[in-house]
């Protein structure tokens, strides 16, 4: 007997209906590439790495190192120790990092040249700006929010051997920790901004670090006269960082008002780089 082939068409003839890809550029698909682009490179990694472990290790050297002298401290000196904000202190450096990786996710297409290519295929361009500023800050936010409890339940561990340990019910460290995690995402979304605005990678991590590290030190300065204390609070850094503030005694700038105030200069900032990225070539 003679085997007879089935039609791959079916019993009925008619060939199966094949999804018809349009190749129409939308923002979802704009995203989707983007965050290829993100996960596939290795510095976007690494800067992640280098932040979280910043964070980690700082807290647990602060931690350790508290455990050890606190005893021996004066009353007066046990009174001054934050154990929420001290650990805390790895959010500079972590800062360092996801401002650098922030800036890299424009800056890195024009020095490889690849944002011709991203342009070309998306010309409206501003879906592109939006695109990366979503998955950098989903990614940063994600990110940056774990390592911040992770760093506070680390210390509070350690803490619990010499009885000055937090809860994290307790007032204001909920919102003190978890603004951590928001304060990060903003500072990359800011050196996301600068990086669009200035298209150089060097030119735009100092501008972000000019104005979150340079500008409080001056700040300092005017504080010896009666200017700082019109000017000092309201700076990018001084007013973001209210949010991780475990104390609200200052009468001129409050912890979300301060945050509040922050995510209005990246969204300023942001704002700046959608007019440029519109007007200039690529």
């Amino acid at each position: 007997m003679t085997a007879v082939a089935q039609s791959p068409t079916g019993p009925t003839g008619a060939t199966p209906a094949r999804r018809v890809h349009t190749g129409k550029v939308t923002q979802g698909r704009i995203i989707k590439s983007e965050w290829i682009k993100f996960r596939t490179l290795r510095s976007s990694r690494w800067s992640l790495i280098a932040g979280v472990g910043a964070m980690i290790a700082i807290a647990l050297l602060f931690s350790l190192a508290m455990k050890s002298h606190y005893p021996h401290m004066s009353a007066a000196r046990q009174k001054e120790v934050d154990p929420v904000a001290d650990p805390m202190r790895g959010v500079f450096l972590g800062q360092l990092a996801v401002g650098v990786l922030g800036v890299m996710m424009i800056t890195g297409e024009y020095t490889t040249g690849m944002i011709r290519a991203s342009l070309a295929a998306a010309p409206k361009r501003l879906p592109v700006l939006w695109a990366k500023a979503l998955v950098f800050t989903v990614v940063a936010w994600v990110v940056m929010t774990i390592t911040a409890f992770v760093c506070f339940f680390l210390s509070q561990s350690i803490f619990s051997s010499i009885h000055i340990n937090k809860s994290i019910s307790d007032p204001g460290v909920l919102r003190a920790v978890f603004g951590e995690g928001l304060y990060l995402t903003v500072v990359g979304l800011l050196g996301v901004a600068l990086g669009a605005i200035i298209r150089s990678t060097a030119g735009a991590i100092a501008s972000l670090f000019g104005i979150l590290l340079v500008l409080p030190v001056l700040g300092e300065v005017l504080n010896l006269t009666s200017w700082g204390d019109h000017i000092n609070p309201y700076l990018p850094s001084n007013a973001g960082q209210r949010v991780m503030a475990l104390t609200t005694t200052s009468p001129d700038m409050k912890p979300w008002a301060g945050f509040a105030l922050f995510v209005g200069y990246a969204v300023v900032a942001m704002a700046a780089a959608a007019v440029l990225l519109k007007k200039r070539d690529a």
